[in-house]
Protein backbone atom coordinates (compact mmCIF):
# COMPACT_ATOMS: atom_id res chain seq x y z
CA UNK A 1 0.00 0.00 0.00
CA UNK A 2 2.71 2.48 1.04
CA UNK A 3 4.94 1.57 -1.93
CA UNK A 4 2.05 2.10 -4.32
CA UNK A 5 1.30 5.43 -2.65
CA UNK A 6 4.96 6.44 -2.90
CA UNK A 7 5.04 5.65 -6.62
CA UNK A 8 1.85 7.64 -7.16
CA UNK A 9 3.18 10.66 -5.28
CA UNK A 10 6.56 10.52 -7.04
CA UNK A 11 4.76 10.61 -10.39
CA UNK A 12 3.02 13.77 -9.21
CA UNK A 13 6.38 15.18 -8.15
CA UNK A 14 7.87 14.43 -11.58
CA UNK A 15 4.96 16.22 -13.22
CA UNK A 16 5.21 19.38 -11.13
CA UNK A 17 9.03 19.41 -11.40
CA UNK A 18 8.86 19.11 -15.20
CA UNK A 19 6.16 21.78 -15.28
CA UNK A 20 8.32 24.18 -13.26
CA UNK A 21 11.31 23.59 -15.56
CA UNK A 22 9.16 23.97 -18.68
CA UNK A 23 7.67 27.25 -17.44
CA UNK A 24 11.15 28.56 -16.57
CA UNK A 25 12.34 27.77 -20.09
CA UNK A 26 9.31 29.52 -21.53
CA UNK A 27 10.05 32.64 -19.47
CA UNK A 28 13.66 32.45 -20.54
CA UNK A 29 12.77 32.18 -24.23
CA UNK A 30 10.40 35.12 -23.99
CA UNK A 31 13.07 37.27 -22.39
CA UNK A 32 15.67 36.24 -24.94
CA UNK A 33 13.30 37.20 -27.74
CA UNK A 34 12.58 40.59 -26.22
CA UNK A 35 16.13 41.48 -25.18
CA UNK A 36 19.00 41.05 -27.63
CA UNK A 37 21.67 41.83 -25.04
CA UNK A 38 20.41 39.05 -22.78
CA UNK A 39 20.38 36.65 -25.72
CA UNK A 40 23.97 37.61 -26.49
CA UNK A 41 25.06 36.90 -22.91
CA UNK A 42 23.35 33.50 -22.94
CA UNK A 43 25.11 32.67 -26.18
CA UNK A 44 28.49 33.71 -24.76
CA UNK A 45 27.96 31.65 -21.58
CA UNK A 46 27.23 28.60 -23.67
CA UNK A 47 30.08 29.06 -26.12
CA UNK A 48 32.81 29.74 -23.54
CA UNK A 49 31.74 26.66 -21.56
CA UNK A 50 31.95 24.46 -24.64
CA UNK A 51 35.25 25.98 -25.72
CA UNK A 52 36.74 25.59 -22.22
CA UNK A 53 35.67 21.95 -22.09
CA UNK A 54 37.44 21.27 -25.42
CA UNK A 55 40.62 22.99 -24.21
CA UNK A 56 40.64 21.08 -20.89
CA UNK A 57 40.52 17.77 -22.77
CA UNK A 58 43.72 18.72 -24.61
CA UNK A 59 45.54 20.37 -21.69
CA UNK A 60 47.62 18.99 -18.82
CA UNK A 61 46.66 19.45 -15.14
CA UNK A 62 48.47 22.78 -14.77
CA UNK A 63 46.89 24.32 -17.86
CA UNK A 64 43.50 22.84 -16.92
CA UNK A 65 43.52 24.84 -13.69
CA UNK A 66 44.30 28.04 -15.58
CA UNK A 67 41.51 27.33 -18.07
CA UNK A 68 39.01 26.72 -15.26
CA UNK A 69 40.02 29.93 -13.50
CA UNK A 70 39.61 31.90 -16.72
CA UNK A 71 36.22 30.26 -17.32
CA UNK A 72 35.12 31.18 -13.80
CA UNK A 73 36.26 34.77 -14.30
CA UNK A 74 34.46 35.18 -17.64
CA UNK A 75 31.33 33.44 -16.39
CA UNK A 76 31.18 35.57 -13.25
CA UNK A 77 31.37 38.78 -15.27
CA UNK A 78 28.68 37.65 -17.70
CA UNK A 79 26.35 36.48 -14.89
CA UNK A 80 26.75 39.81 -13.12
CA UNK A 81 25.78 41.63 -16.32
CA UNK A 82 22.90 39.22 -16.84
CA UNK A 83 21.52 39.77 -13.32
CA UNK A 84 21.69 43.53 -13.80
CA UNK A 85 19.53 43.23 -16.92
CA UNK A 86 17.09 40.89 -15.17
CA UNK A 87 16.66 43.32 -12.30
CA UNK A 88 15.71 45.98 -14.79
CA UNK A 89 13.27 43.65 -16.55
CA UNK A 90 11.62 42.10 -13.56
CA UNK A 91 11.39 42.36 -9.79
CA UNK A 92 11.63 38.55 -9.54
CA UNK A 93 15.16 37.65 -8.51
CA UNK A 94 14.99 34.09 -9.87
CA UNK A 95 12.94 34.85 -12.93
CA UNK A 96 14.75 32.36 -15.16
CA UNK A 97 15.01 29.64 -12.53
CA UNK A 98 12.29 26.99 -12.09
CA UNK A 99 9.84 27.97 -9.35
CA UNK A 100 9.82 24.73 -7.38
CA UNK A 101 7.33 24.26 -4.55
CA UNK A 102 10.12 22.88 -2.36
CA UNK A 103 13.41 24.72 -2.59
CA UNK A 104 15.22 21.98 -0.66
CA UNK A 105 14.61 18.99 -2.92
CA UNK A 106 13.59 21.01 -6.01
CA UNK A 107 10.41 18.92 -6.24
CA UNK A 108 12.34 15.69 -6.65
CA UNK A 109 11.19 14.36 -3.28
CA UNK A 110 14.73 13.50 -2.18
CA UNK A 111 17.79 15.30 -0.86
CA UNK A 112 20.71 13.09 -1.87
CA UNK A 113 19.32 9.66 -0.94
CA UNK A 114 17.11 10.82 1.95
CA UNK A 115 13.40 11.48 1.59
CA UNK A 116 12.61 15.18 1.85
CA UNK A 117 10.17 16.30 4.54
CA UNK A 118 7.83 17.64 1.87
CA UNK A 119 7.46 14.15 0.39
CA UNK A 120 6.97 12.58 3.82
CA UNK A 121 4.29 15.13 4.60
CA UNK A 122 2.55 14.52 1.28
CA UNK A 123 2.38 10.80 1.99
CA UNK A 124 1.18 11.39 5.56
CA UNK A 125 -1.50 13.77 4.34
CA UNK A 126 -2.87 11.17 1.94
CA UNK A 127 -2.46 8.09 4.13
CA UNK A 128 -3.28 9.46 7.57
CA UNK A 129 -4.07 13.16 7.84
CA UNK A 130 -6.70 13.69 5.16
CA UNK A 131 -9.68 12.70 7.31
CA UNK A 132 -8.31 14.29 10.48
CA UNK A 133 -6.78 17.69 9.81
CA UNK A 134 -9.32 20.37 9.03
CA UNK A 135 -9.02 23.30 6.67
CA UNK A 136 -5.60 24.69 7.60
CA UNK A 137 -6.07 27.68 5.30
CA UNK A 138 -8.82 28.85 7.67
CA UNK A 139 -7.87 27.26 10.97
CA UNK A 140 -4.79 29.25 11.90
CA UNK A 141 -3.70 31.84 14.45
CA UNK A 142 -4.51 34.78 12.17
CA UNK A 143 -8.15 33.65 12.00
CA UNK A 144 -8.50 33.05 15.73
CA UNK A 145 -11.74 34.71 16.86
CA UNK A 146 -11.76 35.30 20.62
CA UNK A 147 -15.28 36.72 20.43
CA UNK A 148 -16.63 33.21 20.00
CA UNK A 149 -15.78 32.56 23.64
CA UNK A 150 -17.80 34.05 26.49
CA UNK A 151 -16.17 36.85 28.47
CA UNK A 152 -18.33 36.09 31.53
CA UNK A 153 -16.83 33.96 34.34
CA UNK A 154 -19.10 31.25 35.71
CA UNK A 155 -17.51 29.24 38.52
CA UNK A 156 -20.54 27.02 39.06
CA UNK A 157 -20.58 26.04 35.39
CA UNK A 158 -16.91 25.94 34.44
CA UNK A 159 -15.18 25.50 37.81
CA UNK A 160 -12.98 28.51 37.16
CA UNK A 161 -12.81 32.13 38.27
CA UNK A 162 -11.83 33.35 34.80
CA UNK A 163 -14.00 33.51 31.70
CA UNK A 164 -13.74 31.05 28.78
CA UNK A 165 -12.36 33.92 26.68
CA UNK A 166 -9.63 34.75 29.19
CA UNK A 167 -8.78 31.06 29.46
CA UNK A 168 -8.60 30.69 25.68
CA UNK A 169 -6.26 33.68 25.47
CA UNK A 170 -3.94 31.91 27.92
CA UNK A 171 -4.15 28.68 25.91
CA UNK A 172 -3.48 30.50 22.64
CA UNK A 173 -0.38 32.17 24.07
CA UNK A 174 0.83 28.81 25.40
CA UNK A 175 0.31 27.27 21.96
CA UNK A 176 2.28 30.07 20.29
CA UNK A 177 5.09 29.58 22.80
CA UNK A 178 5.08 25.86 21.97
CA UNK A 179 5.46 26.65 18.26
CA UNK A 180 8.22 29.21 18.79
CA UNK A 181 10.18 26.85 21.04
CA UNK A 182 9.48 23.64 19.17
CA UNK A 183 13.16 22.77 18.66
CA UNK A 184 13.97 23.16 22.34
CA UNK A 185 14.32 19.62 23.77
CA UNK A 186 13.33 20.96 27.20
CA UNK A 187 10.01 22.33 25.91
CA UNK A 188 7.15 20.15 27.18
CA UNK A 189 4.56 18.37 25.08
CA UNK A 190 0.88 19.30 25.36
CA UNK A 191 -2.33 17.61 26.44
CA UNK A 192 -5.60 19.33 25.56
CA UNK A 193 -8.46 18.31 27.86
CA UNK A 194 -12.10 19.35 27.72
CA UNK A 195 -15.46 18.70 26.13
CA UNK A 196 -16.07 18.69 22.38
CA UNK A 197 -16.76 21.92 20.53
CA UNK A 198 -14.76 24.27 22.73
CA UNK A 199 -11.69 24.90 20.58
CA UNK A 200 -9.30 21.95 21.05
CA UNK A 201 -9.27 20.94 17.39
CA UNK A 202 -9.02 24.51 16.14
CA UNK A 203 -6.02 25.29 18.35
CA UNK A 204 -4.42 21.98 17.37
CA UNK A 205 -4.76 22.89 13.71
CA UNK A 206 -3.30 26.35 14.39
CA UNK A 207 -0.19 24.68 15.80
CA UNK A 208 -0.01 22.13 12.98
CA UNK A 209 -0.22 24.95 10.45
CA UNK A 210 2.76 26.77 11.94
CA UNK A 211 4.87 23.62 12.31
CA UNK A 212 4.23 22.75 8.66
CA UNK A 213 5.43 26.23 7.70
CA UNK A 214 8.72 25.39 9.42
CA UNK A 215 9.17 22.53 6.97
CA UNK A 216 8.58 19.88 9.60
CA UNK A 217 6.50 16.73 9.32
CA UNK A 218 3.14 16.51 11.08
CA UNK A 219 1.27 13.24 11.57
CA UNK A 220 -2.33 13.60 12.82
CA UNK A 221 -4.23 10.49 13.86
CA UNK A 222 -7.21 9.68 16.05
CA UNK A 223 -6.46 7.30 18.90
CA UNK A 224 -9.01 4.61 17.89
CA UNK A 225 -7.75 4.40 14.29
CA UNK A 226 -4.10 4.62 15.33
CA UNK A 227 -4.37 1.76 17.82
CA UNK A 228 -6.28 -0.43 15.36
CA UNK A 229 -3.59 0.14 12.72
CA UNK A 230 -0.76 -0.50 15.17
CA UNK A 231 -2.22 -3.75 16.49
CA UNK A 232 -2.91 -4.97 12.94
CA UNK A 233 0.66 -4.09 12.05
CA UNK A 234 1.98 -5.89 15.13
CA UNK A 235 0.23 -9.12 14.12
CA UNK A 236 1.13 -8.85 10.44
CA UNK A 237 -2.35 -7.90 9.27
CA UNK A 238 -1.14 -4.57 7.91
CA UNK A 239 2.02 -3.26 6.22
CA UNK A 240 1.19 0.41 6.67
CA UNK A 241 4.47 1.16 8.52
CA UNK A 242 2.46 3.51 10.74
CA UNK A 243 4.39 2.59 13.88
CA UNK A 244 7.71 3.85 12.54
CA UNK A 245 6.07 6.96 11.14
CA UNK A 246 4.43 7.66 14.51
CA UNK A 247 7.81 7.43 16.22
CA UNK A 248 9.65 9.64 13.72
CA UNK A 249 7.18 12.45 12.87
CA UNK A 250 8.38 15.84 14.08
CA UNK A 251 4.94 16.57 15.51
CA UNK A 252 2.57 13.74 16.38
CA UNK A 253 -1.03 14.70 17.13
CA UNK A 254 -3.11 12.01 18.84
CA UNK A 255 -6.73 13.08 18.81
CA UNK A 256 -9.65 11.69 20.83
CA UNK A 257 -7.55 9.71 23.29
CA UNK A 258 -9.98 7.80 25.49
CA UNK A 259 -12.56 7.12 22.78
CA UNK A 260 -10.83 3.91 21.67
CA UNK A 261 -12.50 0.68 22.72
CA UNK A 262 -11.00 -0.65 25.92
CA UNK A 263 -11.53 -4.38 26.41
CA UNK A 264 -9.87 -6.88 28.68
CA UNK A 265 -8.46 -8.74 25.70
CA UNK A 266 -6.56 -5.97 23.97
CA UNK A 267 -6.29 -3.03 26.36
CA UNK A 268 -2.85 -4.19 27.57
CA UNK A 269 -1.63 -4.14 23.97
CA UNK A 270 -2.95 -0.63 23.42
CA UNK A 271 -1.46 0.63 26.66
CA UNK A 272 1.89 -0.92 25.74
CA UNK A 273 1.81 0.69 22.29
CA UNK A 274 0.91 4.07 23.78
CA UNK A 275 3.68 3.85 26.36
CA UNK A 276 6.24 2.90 23.71
CA UNK A 277 5.18 5.82 21.51
CA UNK A 278 5.27 8.36 24.33
CA UNK A 279 8.51 7.06 25.82
CA UNK A 280 10.41 6.71 22.54
CA UNK A 281 9.50 10.22 21.46
CA UNK A 282 10.47 11.64 24.86
CA UNK A 283 13.87 9.94 24.76
CA UNK A 284 14.62 11.39 21.30
CA UNK A 285 15.71 7.94 20.17
CA UNK A 286 15.52 9.14 16.56
CA UNK A 287 18.27 11.65 17.35
CA UNK A 288 16.05 14.66 16.78
CA UNK A 289 13.56 16.70 18.76
CA UNK A 290 10.05 15.34 18.42
CA UNK A 291 6.93 16.73 20.06
CA UNK A 292 3.49 15.32 20.76
CA UNK A 293 0.06 16.83 21.29
CA UNK A 294 -2.66 14.67 22.82
CA UNK A 295 -6.27 15.80 22.70
CA UNK A 296 -8.92 14.16 24.88
CA UNK A 297 -12.43 14.69 26.22
CA UNK A 298 -11.31 13.09 29.48
CA UNK A 299 -10.32 15.19 32.45
CA UNK A 300 -7.00 14.67 34.22
CA UNK A 301 -8.47 12.39 36.88
CA UNK A 302 -10.12 10.15 34.28
CA UNK A 303 -6.88 9.91 32.29
CA UNK A 304 -4.97 8.62 35.28
CA UNK A 305 -7.76 6.20 36.20
CA UNK A 306 -7.92 4.62 32.73
CA UNK A 307 -4.27 4.44 31.70
CA UNK A 308 -1.39 2.71 33.44
CA UNK A 309 0.85 4.31 36.05
CA UNK A 310 3.79 4.17 33.63
CA UNK A 311 1.86 6.21 31.09
CA UNK A 312 0.57 8.55 33.77
CA UNK A 313 4.06 9.25 35.09
CA UNK A 314 5.32 10.15 31.60
CA UNK A 315 2.36 12.44 30.99
CA UNK A 316 2.69 14.13 34.39
CA UNK A 317 6.42 14.71 34.00
CA UNK A 318 6.72 15.71 30.35
CA UNK A 319 3.38 17.22 29.29
CA UNK A 320 1.61 20.46 30.11
CA UNK A 321 -2.11 19.91 30.70
CA UNK A 322 -4.19 22.65 29.07
CA UNK A 323 -7.83 22.67 30.16
CA UNK A 324 -10.44 23.96 27.73
CA UNK A 325 -13.85 25.04 28.98
CA UNK A 326 -16.82 27.03 27.75
CA UNK A 327 -19.97 26.63 25.69
CA UNK A 328 -19.97 24.70 22.43
CA UNK A 329 -18.72 27.29 19.90
CA UNK A 330 -19.93 25.23 16.93
CA UNK A 331 -23.44 26.51 17.54
CA UNK A 332 -22.17 30.09 17.55
CA UNK A 333 -20.31 29.53 14.28
CA UNK A 334 -23.39 27.97 12.66
CA UNK A 335 -25.57 30.83 13.84
CA UNK A 336 -23.06 33.37 12.52
CA UNK A 337 -22.85 31.65 9.11
CA UNK A 338 -26.67 31.59 8.89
Amino acid sequence: MEQQLLKQVLREYDEKRNKAIFEANMRKNELLKSNSKLAEIESKLSSISIQSAKEILKADNKNSTAILNNLKKQTSALLKEKNTILKELSSEKDLLNPQFECSLCKDSGYINSSMCNCLKQKIFDIAYNKSNIGNLSKENFSNFNMKLFSDKPDRSKFNSDISPRANMQILKERAEYFVNNFDNPEEKNLIFTGDTGIGKTFLTNCIANEILKQGKVVLYQTAPVMFDYLIDEKFGKSTSNLFQNVLEADLLIIDDLGTEKITNQINDLKFEELFTIINTRLLNQNHKVTKTIISTNLNVKELFEIYTDRIGSRLAGHYDFLRFFGDDIRFKKTKKEM
